[in-house]
């Protein structure tokens, strides 16, 4: 019995993930030993549970069945760890956490790995990745995000700011007409970062400009990505201080109208209501509020 539950939550991790090697991946198993159990399953039962081809895995009849009975024996397995998380020395489970890949050098990041340390019975597993996934639907019980957030069914905290600087080449600077005012951003090429809102605001003293680009020709999923077309001279981007301090004290990029500036961005956390981690999550949580308020 109890070698079919283990084999059990092993045959849910595949069913989910897709495939051996990935379910391997986020149990922390060889790919041989997630095989071993799921075959060890099917020969003590006489059922196949996968049809198996060299490109594709897919549920037969009797596996559709078992996933059912396994997923409410793994979710009620999670709702038990959780519910004794909270008032344990030593919790255990295991979190999936997403953050911005710029974001991996960050107190924010930091803090996940303290919080790894101090509960070495809890499994963490980090996606670094600059496009916004859908927390629910993919199986990630937090994620790290930038700027405001929309109305969601997503809960949400506050957990640090970055700044921002409009940036662009020097050789692409030269190549247009000099630029005096906001204005005159109509005219200029700009990298598009999918991630983020396209318009954007210039303060100076106490006025305010909303600049909307008009012109560009290149699309970027990820920060480092939109940084490395702006070196090329391809256009112009605001960008976090952190990723482009370097560039702009080497003279490498300039900083677009500097006597005007953009609006400090938040950092926030945010998370299903529904979770069945949600006390890890707390937990976790609580380490990255002490971040900002440090």
């Amino acid at each position: 019995m109890i070698d079919d539950l283990r084999a059990l939550a092993i045959f849910a991790k595949v069913a989910e993930a897709g495939s051996f090697s990935a379910a391997g991946r986020s149990l922390r198993l060889s790919t041989s030993v997630v095989s071993h159990h799921v075959k060890a399953l099917e020969t003590r039962h006489g059922v196949s549970l996968f049809h198996r081809s060299t490109r594709s895995l897919s549920l037969t009849n009797e596996g559709q069945r078992l996933l059912q009975a396994a997923r409410r024996m793994v979710e009620a397995a999670e709702e038990g760890f959780n519910a004794i998380a909270e008032i344990s020395d030593d919790p255990t489970g295991m979190l999936r956490v997403s953050a911005p890949a710029f974001l991996m050098n960050s107190p924010q990041v930091d803090a996940l790995w303290c919080f790894a340390r101090r509960y070495p019975g809890v499994g963490v597993t980090l996606c670094s990745s600059d496009e916004q996934i859908n927390l629910v639907a993919e199986g990630f019980d937090l994620a790290i995000r930038l700027g405001n957030m929309a109305d969601s069914t997503l809960k949400s905290r506050k957990i640090g700011t970055f700044e921002r600087v409009l940036v662009a080449a020097p050789s692409y600077l030269e190549s247009i007409d000099p630029l005096s005012s906001p204005t005159d951003l109509a005219r200029c090429d700009f990298v598009v970062l999918d991630m983020l809102p396209e318009k954007f605001v210039l303060q100076q003293g106490g006025k305010e400009v909303t600049v909307q680009p008009e012109r560009s020709r290149v699309l970027s999923n990820s920060i480092s990505g939109a940084r490395s077309a702006v070196l090329a001279g391809l256009g112009m981007q605001k960008l976090p201080l952190s990723e482009v301090a370097e560039d702009l004290a080497a003279g490498r990029l300039v900083a677009v109208l500097p006597e005007w500036s953009l609006a400090t961005f938040n950092i926030h956390a945010v998370w299903p209501e529904s979770s069945r981690r949600g006390a890890l999550v707390g937990l976790l949580l609580k380490d990255l509020v002490d971040v900002q308020n440090s």
